[in-house]
């Protein structure tokens, strides 16, 4: 057996006496079992047994423990029902559209006369209680005055009273449109909505109702409509809020998840606790990216054949990459990668690099041991 192999063996077994817990390191497990199928017993490994170290690489996050990765409909949110005062709503008309009047025709005084002779006789149905009539005389009226904003006003007053609200809020609406001023457009509609349960409606169109042409029948349904107008808008924003913070958490676990499959690619370049030979520049940067991409420092080991020094040196790097998986350990050989060398300014072998981030942090010329091996326990550390 090459006595440069046996020596490096040699080394490679002190540094598991002095520090038995490199057996754990995964890339070591066929070693690991070979021992234990001698009989051996490895000591348990403190690390673990404390509980207070994280072999965990960065980016490969537990997923038992990563809310990222629970399983299930946990992000998926169900609204809770609102608690609202729902007293004298009412069941939606849902009657054909009531007779509508022709706003393009040309309205006469004859016709306006008649119209507001049909009105009052709708007024003396109502204080009768004849709603049904009311509401004939009242499409009369629009019928022959279909621009009088005030008559649809009125009848849609008539249908809150019978208890068809929809009809109500058509009719509110034709108002407005002929009016867009008419408070007593917005009251109706406003009660109508309120009517059918339709809170935030109600409470918008009774508001702009005060503003213009303020009441007592406005104030006591708005005491009734505000507070179930604003829970709903107490909810709505509550909601609003958690589907945010569901959405920017949905973000950063995609995020996570990308940057993880990122590392878990980089990761996939290296070999813990071995040297890895560099052939290319292409090489060399992919290697270096992925140190990069994983908070790695990687050591970049310039050797020859030919080098007595390097032969000297070799066993200990070798060694060392065990003792520091989490580190990346790069070889290459000028001869076989001239174009590296000549990138590097390599003038003398062996001469080792010590790169964070793709920069340069420090070196090693010369087959100095003592030096090597601080440096890389200082960066370790």
């Amino acid at each position: 057996m090459d006595a440069s192999k046996v020596a490096e063996l040699k080394l490679f077994v002190d540094q598991c006496k002095s520090n038995p817990s490199l057996l754990h390191n995964p890339s070591l497990s066929f070693f690991k079992s070979y021992l234990q199928s001698l009989g051996a017993r490895i000591p348990p490994d403190p690390e673990t047994d404390k509980g207070g170290f994280n072999m965990t690489e960065p980016g490969q996050t537990s997923e038992a423990k990563n809310p990222c990765f629970s399983s299930g409909d946990d992000d998926e949110i169900v609204e809770s029902d609102i608690e609202l005062e729902n007293t004298d709503v009412v069941e939606p008309d849902n009657d054909p559209s009531q007779k509508m009047g022709d706003p393009s025709v040309e309205v006469t005084e004859e016709m306006r006369d008649a119209a507001q002779s049909e009105k009052l006789k709708a007024i003396d149905a109502i204080s009768e209680g004849k709603l049904g009539e009311a509401i004939d005389h009242l499409t009369e009226a629009i019928m022959l005055n279909p621009i009088s904003a005030i008559l649809y006003a009125t009848r849609a007053s008539v249908f809150v009273k019978l208890k068809k609200p929809n009809a109500a809020i058509r009719d509110a609406n034709a108002a407005l449109e002929i009016n867009p001023d008419s408070a007593k457009g917005y009251k109706i509609r406003g009660i109508a909505n309120a009517t059918l349960g339709h809170w935030e409606e109600a409470a918008n169109a009774l508001h702009i109702a005060s503003k213009l042409d303020y009441d007592e029948e406005i104030g006591s349904v708005l005491k009734k409509v505000e507070p179930n107008a604003r829970k709903i808008e107490e909810h709505r924003r509550k909601y609003e809020r958690l589907r945010k913070e569901r959405d920017i958490k949905r973000a950063e676990c995609e995020r996570q998840r990308q940057k993880a499959e990122q590392d878990r690619e980089a990761l996939s370049a290296f070999k813990d606790g071995q040297v890895i030979g560099i052939h290319s520049t292409s090489e060399l940067e992919t290697k270096l990216n992925a140190a990069t991409k994983t908070s790695r420092l990687a050591i970049l080991y310039f050797t020859a054949a030919w080098c007595g020094p390097c032969r000297f040196i070799s066993p200990l790097y070798t060694s060392l990459a065990a003792k520091y998986p989490k580190m990346v350990f790069l070889k290459v050989d000028i001869d076989e990668a001239r174009d590296l060398a000549e990138g590097w300014n390599i003038s003398s072998v062996p001469t080792i690099f010590f790169i964070r981030n793709g920069k340069e942090v420090d070196k090693v010329v010369g087959a100095d041991k003592g030096a090597l091996e601080r440096k890389i326990a200082q960066y370790a550390g």
